[in-house]
C-alpha cells in the first residue's frame, strides 16, 4: 500500500459512497457504501481486500453515517493512519460558473456550493451534508471539491449558451453546464495517452442510467449533451432527454399538471422506463429477444430504436462540429457492458466507413480495448471510467 492515499466521498441525499484510493497506482485500497440514511434501519457495506463487512444499524443522519465509516476503517482496516490520507476529495455535481477545476474547500467555497443548490437541488445539498460532516470529523487534512461541471466550463460560447433573452439568462444563471465532466475529462485524456496524440477529435459516450456524450478536440471539450441540468440530451433510464420545451406548457394547460409533477415525469418516469416499464437495459433486451407477447417485444424494440437514434444524432452533429472524427469511446455501465448498443450504433454509422469487430465487441473485460475493425475509418474504444481515481488525482493537487 502506498504511503499516501486520498479518501473520495460521494454524498447523496440518503447515502454515502466512499473509496480509499492510491492516486499513483489507481488501486482502490478500500471502499464502501452507507445506504438508507434517515430510514429506521440503515445498511453499511465496507470492502477491504477480500474481506466484506456488512452491518444493519440505525443511521439517522450523515454525521452518524460518516462516524460509522471511520469506525469501520479502524476496526476492519486499513486504519486511516496506516493509509496515510493526504486529502479528502468530494464529488460535487454543480460548480456553476465559479469553478473550472478542483477547489480547496474553505468556508467561502462551501458557501458558493450552497449558492448553487437551485441549479442542482437533488445533488448539491446532499454533497454539502457530506462535506460538512467530513470536515468536522477529519479537520487535519485538506478537503477538495471536484465538480462534475468543471471540465465543461471550457465550452465555447456557441455551445454553452441558450438562445434565451440575455438579461434573463444572466440574471438566473441559465446556460449549459453539462455533467459527468470528471468522467469525460478522465476518459478523453487517457485515450489521448493510449493513442499518443494530443490532436484527437473524440466523441466520448458516458452511457449509464444517466447518460451524456461529449465532443473533445485537442483535449478540450467543444460540446456536450447535458445542459442546465442532467435532463437534456440523450434518452436515459428514467429521463426524457431532449424534448420540445412546449411539452411542459402543454401538460400544464391540457393535463393540469403542476411544475413538480412535470419535473417528476420527465426525470423519474420517462426514458427507457417510461417507454418499456424497465430502466435496466438488460431487461429491455430480454423483452426484445425473449418476451412471448409481440406487443411487448415491439414496444421494447421501438424504445431501443429511439435510444440508438438519439446516439446517432449526437455522433453526426458532433462529427460536424469537430470537423471530422478519430475516436468514439464508450464508457460507464451501459457503454462498457452492452455490446448490442455498441454494435447497433456502429451499424448505423456503417455508410461513413465505421466498422466494428463483432467478435472483439462481444468480449467482456475490465480493461481498455479497441473493438473497431482494422479498416474502420474511426477507432472505437471501450474504456472503463474511474471517476474516483480522477477525483483522487485532482484532490492530490492540494495535498
Amino acid at each position: 500500500m502506498s504511503s499516501s492515499s486520498v479518501l473520495v466521498i460521494n454524498s447523496g441525499s440518503s447515502s454515502i459512497k466512499y473509496q480509499l484510493v492510491d492516486p499513483e497506482t489507481g488501486d482502490a485500497i478500500a471502499k464502501g457504501l452507507v445506504e438508507r440514511i434517515g430510514d429506521p434501519m440503515g445498511l453499511i457495506k465496507h470492502v477491504h481486500g477480500d474481506a466484506v463487512t456488512e452491518e444493519e444499524l440505525p443511521v439517522p443522519d450523515h454525521t452518524v453515517g460518516m462516524r460509522e465509516v471511520l469506525r469501520l476503517f479502524d476496526t476492519e482496516g486499513p486504519t486511516l493512519a496506516e493509509a496515510g490520507i493526504v486529502a479528502v476529495g468530494h464529488r460535487v455535481v454543480q460548480g456553476g460558473r465559479h469553478f473550472d477545476g478542483p477547489a480547496l474547500i474553505t468556508n467561502e467555497v462551501r458557501d458558493l456550493i450552497e449558492e448553487l443548490c437551485p441549479l442542482a437541488p437533488l445533488h448539491n445539498p446532499a454533497h454539502l451534508k457530506g462535506i460538512d460532516v467530513a470536515r468536522e470529523l477529519m479537520p487535519d487534512v485538506p478537503h477538495v471539491a471536484v465538480f462534475d461541471t468543471a471540465f465543461f466550463q471550457q465550452l465555447p460560447a456557441r455551445s454553452a449558451l441558450y438562445a434565451l433573452e440575455t438579461e434573463t439568462a444572466e440574471k438566473y444563471s441559465v446556460r449549459r453546464y453539462g455533467a459527468h465532466g470528471t468522467s469525460h475529462q478522465f476518459v478523453s485524456h487517457e485515450i489521448a495517452k493510449l493513442e499518443g496524440r494530443d490532436d484527437l477529435k473524440q466523441i466520448v459516450m458516458h452511457l449509464g442510467n444517466g447518460a451524456s456524450v461529449s465532443a473533445v478536440k485537442n483535449g478540450h471539450p467543444i460540446d456536450t449533451s447535458m445542459g442546465l441540468t442532467p435532463l437534456e440530451g440523450l434518452m436515459m433510464g428514467t429521463r426524457t432527454g431532449d424534448i420540445d420545451p412546449a411539452v411542459v406548457f402543454h401538460l400544464q394547460r391540457v393535463a393540469g399538471m403542476s411544475v413538480d409533477e412535470v419535473d417528476t415525469l420527465f426525470n423519474k418516469k420517462s426514458g427507457m422506463k417510461g417507454m418499456t416499464g424497465e430502466s435496466d437495459m438488460r431487461s429491455v433486451w430480454e423483452m426484445i429477444h425473449n418476451d412471448d407477447a409481440p406487443e411487448v417485444q415491439q414496444r421494447a424494440r421501438t424504445a431501443m430504436d429511439v435510444y440508438i437514434n438519439r446516439l446517432l444524432k449526437y455522433v453526426g452533429s458532433y462529427t460536424a462540429e469537430l470537423g471530422g472524427l478519430d475516436v468514439i469511446t464508450f464508457t460507464a455501465g451501459i457503454g462498457e457492458n452492452d455490446h448490442d448498443v455498441r454494435r447497433e450504433l456502429a451499424e448505423a454509422l456503417a455508410p461513413f466507413g465505421v466498422k466494428i469487430d463483432v467478435e472483439a465487441n462481444k468480449v467482456r473485460s475490465g480493461e481498455p480495448r479497441v473493438v473497431s475493425a482494422p479498416d474502420s475509418t474511426v477507432k472505437i474504444y471501450v474504456f472503463p471510467t474511474n471517476e474516483e481515481l480522477a477525483i483522487a488525482r485532482q484532490a492530490l493537487t492540494f495535498a
